[in-house]
């Protein structure tokens, strides 16, 4: 007798590619809760750099999920981010504060950049081409037209960027990404503890390393540079001031 054929119906592939496939409403959800970790991370940084968020102020995790409309996960993801650009401090059972740096730590932060950044120029000077320079000139005429009509924070904003050019002039990507690490942590701290109205950085001070380095003259570029960053420093102040706002306002909420 001859044996009929079994047709076999083949299962419904539960992979795409040796992958299980993600529904829509999970990707929904994951888009969702990063773009809420990028809205707590931004407002929380804005209050900060904005002179808001005083140092020492409390970050309660229940006020932030309250405020924000999300779960305490996404909430410590941010001020996880938030810990790790030296913004916070998580302290072990007592929760989250605005970060108060010592001046120990101030004093550290500000050697490391000098030693850095005057280390830097030589490089500067020996590969820099015309084109370079011709865009450092632009860079401070930008500057300069930004300390008369734009707000402090494009003022600070325009000298990192200055900085930061310097670094990639150096030919050397290792210490261009020390520079930026380092230029970062810095703004941040003269953001918050510099008094309203003074120049993140004087632009003189920057024309006049420019001068220096396009004529060869490279240690006068490195004590103006040094003398430069000294200055900077000098106007931080770091008092911890008392404020009776609320959290949602301080963080642009209210």
């Amino acid at each position: 007798m001859k044996q009929q054929a079994v047709r076999k119906t083949p299962a419904k592939a539960a992979t795409t590619r040796g992958r299980p496939k993600v529904r829509p409403s999970a990707l929904v959800a994951a888009d969702t809760a990063e773009d809420a970790e990028t809205r707590i991370y931004r407002s929380v940084l804005g209050g900060v750099m904005g002179q808001r968020l005083l140092p020492g102020t409390k970050l309660p995790e229940a006020a932030l999920c309250e405020l924000f409309g999300v779960g305490r996960t996404v909430v410590q993801k941010a001020l996880q981010r938030l810990a790790h650009d030296h913004v916070v401090e998580l302290r072990p059972n007592r929760g989250a504060i605005v970060a108060m740096p010592t001046r120990e730590e101030v004093d550290k932060l500000f050697e490391a950049r000098r030693i850095l950044e005057t280390s830097i120029l030589p490089l500067v000077a020996k590969s820099a081409t015309k084109a370079d320079f011709a865009m450092l000139r632009r860079q401070l005429r930008e500057e300069h037209h930004a300390m008369h009509s734009a707000p402090q924070t494009e003022w600070a904003r325009l000298a990192s960027t200055f900085h930061l050019k310097l670094g990639e002039m150096s030919g050397n990507p290792l210490l261009a990404r020390y520079l930026m690490e380092i230029i970062s942590r810095c703004a941040l701290v003269v953001a918050i503890f510099q008094p309203p109205g003074n120049a993140t950085c004087e632009h003189d001070e920057h024309a006049r390393v420019v001068d220096y380095l396009e004529r060869g003259k490279v240690k006068e570029a490195i004590a103006e540079m040094d003398a430069h960053l000294r200055d900077l420093e000098s106007h931080i102040q770091l008092v911890e001031e008392r404020t009776e706002r609320s959290l949602a306002d301080m963080l642009g909420l209210g």
